[in-house]
Parts: structure tokens; sequence; C-alpha cells
């Protein structure tokens, strides 16, 4: 795990090594154990490094193999690099390092750039031609590992951190008027290859962007997941469903344990980080470290589940650590959080992420988590009234019903028409995805929407980003793809059904609790920043009171006053602050310079 970042001139004028150096030394935290830069011709690779495979200078990035005429710059974990590596050897290559690096370069030198369908892992790379000048980018399929790209006449730089290629200078920093409707409604998913500036895209999930010297370019998607049975699946009953799941998600975890240093979890005490705790016991794993945080009680929601975590910890034996933060702790720390986003994230649990991670890093390097069992495995409240949602516009009108925080008339009320017109972006990303082959029912419509969409830029860039802030990998086995591919097969309604997640309840009967698997589905609860009162308010009122807010004039003075005026009436359907929502998007460009 690393922060990666370069140059590409396009034209005859060289690279500029500075504005490398400046995106890698914003990127520090990500890799705290070492940096390199690389030039040559027209380009330049900037490199930071978070040691965890071959600890040895040997795999220092960037990495140019002479012999292969091959540069690259990687930020992930391909975890099953030692049968690569000896698929390779079979074919005659050698290595000078032991760590997965190296494999991708000989890897794309045997095989082309679709060696990338042989990977399991989280990945997005830069590999160098040296002869050709020809550089390729490119991205895992569920889009664990970010990549930012700016581009100017001229010139293509490329960064693991959207605020890296802010510093490097010459950027568009005004404001994305479809990413500002995707952030308003889409609770605060903005898909690629949008971002909320206009001067930054980023590169989708499972794409390949191949860019030649003289600047022209392909890009290709090379992963699609089909949610529709398989030839056979139509003998497979519940029974057969819940062994395929328990096999693959066995699989999932142990292929994440590859590392040279140990590996902990992130115990929530909920169902899904709790079937990895289980299943890392039941494969023998021992010393195993757990970590859970809670915040102080708002009124009558909580803001712990460690009596959960306490039961997972106690069963399997675990180290476990368990990290309170009263509000005195969270205020002071929302500013180096915010920081830490590449883009405004306004999911309240990114604090606790951050404020755990913290802690977690002074323990461990890497860490398992359970993102994504939701999104693949059915777990939330919107999908079972799809199941009998007929296909067509009015699928997609459903969905926006029960996940959009709000509708196209409230953001008529909300936004300065100067960032708005007569279109609906946001209800239109909708319908042309569920427009698209490879799923039929609006279940299954949405269920791909939001495994390939908003799991990739809500819970997972915000585990990465504030993991990331700490100098620790958090790898997410519920995102294994071949997982991803076997859930997108199940019928809709082992997954959906009692009160979600299904299968994947049946399953953790085998092997974790019935108190953790029958209980009220639970968050990552921070009740301070949905009911903003006291000091947190204060602070939302003064970050909308800056002159700069007011200059920029995102939202109607009336709609944040009426916001202001009683922000606990404000909740969204997804149960976030409308007020948190409006503040943290102007709270993120402050903290950020722009």
């Amino acid at each position: 795990m690393c922060g990666i970042c370069g140059e590409i001139r396009l034209d005859d004028r060289q690279p500029d090594s500075s504005a490398v150096g400046r995106m890698a030394e914003v990127m520090a935290p990500r890799g705290p154990d070492a940096a390199g830069l690389f030039g040559a011709g027209q380009v330049v690779l900037g490199h930071r490094r978070l040691q965890i495979i071959d600890l040895s200078p040997a795999s220092q990035q960037p990495m140019i193999d002479p012999e292969l005429g091959l540069g690259i710059v990687f930020n992930g974990c391909i975890y099953n690099y030692p049968a690569l590596r000896e698929e390779l050897g079979a074919k005659g290559y050698r290595f000078f390092s032991h760590g997965d690096t190296e494999v991708l370069l000989k890897a794309y030198h045997a095989w082309g750039p679709r060696f990338v369908e042989r990977l399991q892992g989280m990945f997005a790379f830069a590999i160098w031609e040296r002869d050709s000048g020809r550089v390729l980018l490119g991205r895992d399929r569920l889009g664990i590992k970010p990549l930012y790209i700016a581009e100017s006449p001229g010139r293509l730089r490329f960064a693991s951190a959207l605020p890296a290629l802010v510093a490097a200078g010459d950027v568009d920093t005004s404001i994305d008027p479809v990413a500002l409707h995707h952030y308003m409604s889409f609770h605060a998913v903005v898909p690629a290859p949008h971002t909320i500036l206009k001067g930054v895209r980023k590169l989708p999930p499972a794409t390949l962007l191949t860019v030649e010297p003289d600047g022209r370019r392909h890009e290709e998607t090379y992963w699609r997941p089909v949610y529709a049975p398989a030839e056979g699946d139509g003998a497979m009953d519940a029974r057969d469903w819940q062994d395929a799941v328990l096999a693959g998600l066995r699989k999932a975890v142990e292929r994440r344990l590859v590392a040279d240093v140990p590996v902990g979890v992130l115990l929530s005490g909920g169902l899904d980080s709790s079937l990895i705790v289980a299943l890392l016991a039941e494969a023998g794993q021992s010393g195993l470290q757990t970590f859970s945080i809670g915040f102080e009680t708002v009124g009558d929601e909580a803001g712990d589940e460690f009596r959960y975590s306490d039961v997972i910890a106690r069963e399997f034996g675990t180290e476990h650590h368990k990290l309170f933060v009263d509000s005195s702790q969270t205020l002071p720390a929302l500013e180096g959080c915010v920081r830490a986003m590449s883009e405004p994230m306004v999911s309240h649990d990114a604090i606790g992420f951050y404020l755990l991670s913290r802690e977690v890093s002074k323990h461990v390097r890497v860490v398992q988590s359970g993102q994504g069992a939701d999104e693949v495995f059915g777990g939330y409240h919107w999908y079972p009234p799809l199941l009998d949602v007929a296909d067509g516009r009015e699928a997609a009108a459903a969905y926006g019903r029960v996940f959009f925080d709000r509708d196209h008339a409230e953001m008529r009320d909300a936004l300065n028409p100067a960032h708005l017109d007569d279109t609906d972006p946001s209800r239109a990303f909708v319908e042309r995805h569920f427009a698209r082959p490879g799923a039929d029912r609006a279940v299954d419509k949405a269920l791909r929407l939001d495994t390939t969409i908003m799991l990739v830029d809500d819970p997972v860039k915000r585990v990465d980003n504030m993991t990331m802030a700490w100098g620790l990998e958090a790898r997410v086995p519920f995102l294994d793809h071949e997982l991803v591919e076997l859930a997108a097969r199940i019928p809709a309604e082992l997954k959906v059904g009692q009160g979600g997640k299904y299968v994947l309840k049946e399953v953790a009967r085998r092997v974790v609790p019935a108190e953790v698997i029958d209980r009220p589905k639970g968050y990552f609860p921070v009740p301070a920043l949905k009911y903003l009162r006291g000091p947190f308010l204060g602070l939302v009122r003064d970050v909308l009171e800056q002159p700069a807010a007011r200059e920029r004039s995102l939202f109607r003075r009336d709609y944040v006053d009426r916001l202001l005026g009683d922000p606990e009436a404000h909740i969204t359907p997804l149960r976030g602050s409308k007020l948190w929502q409006v503040a943290l998007l102007e709270f993120w460009l402050q903290t950020h310079g722009i």
C-alpha cells in the first residue's frame, strides 16, 4: 500500500519533476517508509512506500527493470503474486526482489495489458515502456485503490490522492456542477470520471488507460459482473448457495493474509467483521489483534457497539483493543479527518475510521475490514421494496426515492442557480446504469449499481483515505472479485430476504455466535455529527460564514439559514444530517485551500 504519482508530457517540453515531488510529499502519510522519483524522456514517476511485502530496498519504487525496458509505480497488494511469480519463473523470467511489484512488471511483459485479468488483489498502477514511451494506467476491478488524473494542454498528471494534484499546481479548482448535484443528492457519491473539481477526473474501476507519447489514448473496461444465473445454477438450492459463499469467503479471507507483517481486524461487532474474525480463527490464526471504537451517546442514539465486539473477542480469544472517543477528542480531530479526504465524504463514520486508524497503526500495519458485505449480499433496507418493481424508468425512480438525499425540487431550493440547470444528472445517471445489460430485475440493477458505483465512492474510498492517513493498509475480503461474481449469481431473494443478507447470515450461523447475527442492524455511529449541537454546531456555522464560503456561494442563503435554524429537523433518508452535508463540502474546500 503506497501513494503513486507522475507526470506525462505529450509535447516536446520536459516534465516537471518538482511538481511530482510536491505530489509525493502530500502523500507522505500513505507511504511513510520511503520515497522515490524517477525521470526519463517525457515521464517522471513518484512514489511513497508503506512496507508490507518484501521489506528490503529491492522492492523500492519507482521500480525500473532495465532488462525489460519497463518501469512501474504501484499502490495496493497482489494476493496471488507468489503463484504468478512461479508461473513467470517457469517462462524464464528472473527476479531481483521478493515482492509483488516486480511480478506486475514481468506479468505485463509476458501477457500484455490484459495481465490484470490474472490478478487477485487491489491495485492502481502506472507502467512505463522505455522504448515506446507508452504509459499504461490501471485500476482494480472494484476501485479499492484510487487513481486521479489532471490534464492540461500537453500534459497529464496522475496521483493516488486528489489533493496531491492540487499541490502540483495549474489545476482548475472550480466546482463541477454535475459532481455537485451528485454530491447533494446521491449521498455524496460522485461516480467516475467526475470529481467535485472540474480540473480533476478519476479513472473508473476495472479500467485500463493507455497513453501514447503523442497524446493518443485508449480506455477499456476489463471486468463487468453479470447479475444473472450461470449455467447449472438452477440446480442449486439455498444450502448449496450457503456452501458456495462460505467456501468463497474462506478463500477471500485467507488470500488477504499475504504479508511480511502481522494482520489485524477492524471489529465493529457487526455480522461482517465478526465473520472475518471467526474465519481467521478457524484457519488457525493465533494472537489475532482486533480493534473497535465507540463515541458518546447523544439523546437516545447510542455511540458504540462494544457489547457485540466484546462477544466476538471473547469467543475467539483475540487481543482486543477498545477505543472510546468523547466529544472533546472528536471535534479537534475533524480538521485532520477532512484533510485526509481525497474528496468530500459526508458519512459520519469517516471520523470514526480516522481515529480508529490512528490507534490501530500503533499496533499493526495491515487490517482486514468488513466493507462491502451490505452491497454485495443485499443488506440495505432499500433492496426488498425493489423485488416487486417492474423494470424500466420506474425502477430508477424507486431507487432514487429510497436512496437520494434530496430530489431535484429540493436541489432547486438548496443550490445557487449558477450551479444548477433544469436537468437532473443524478437521476439520469441511475437511469443509464439501470438500462445497461447484465442485470434484468430492478433489485439486481440496484445491487449492481451499489456494488460497482456507490460502494467504490463511499465506503471503500472512506476506508482507504482514513486508514492511509495513518500508514495503515486495509484489506476488504467481501470485495474479492470472485466472491462478488458468485454473489451476483445468487437469486436476489436469498440475499435481501429475512431483513437482508439472508444467505450470509445463514453462513454465519456455522461459525459466529447467534447473538451477533440476530441483532438489529447497526452502523458506525457518530451521533454528534448527526445531531449537531453545541461546539459542533458552532464549527458548522463558522465554516459556512467564512468569506470563502460566502464568495463561492454554492448554496442559497435562505436554505442554509433554514438548516442552521433547526438542524435536527433536516435528516436525509439515510439518517444523515443535511446541514453537515452542506458544511462538509465547504469545510473540505477550505481545508485544502480551494
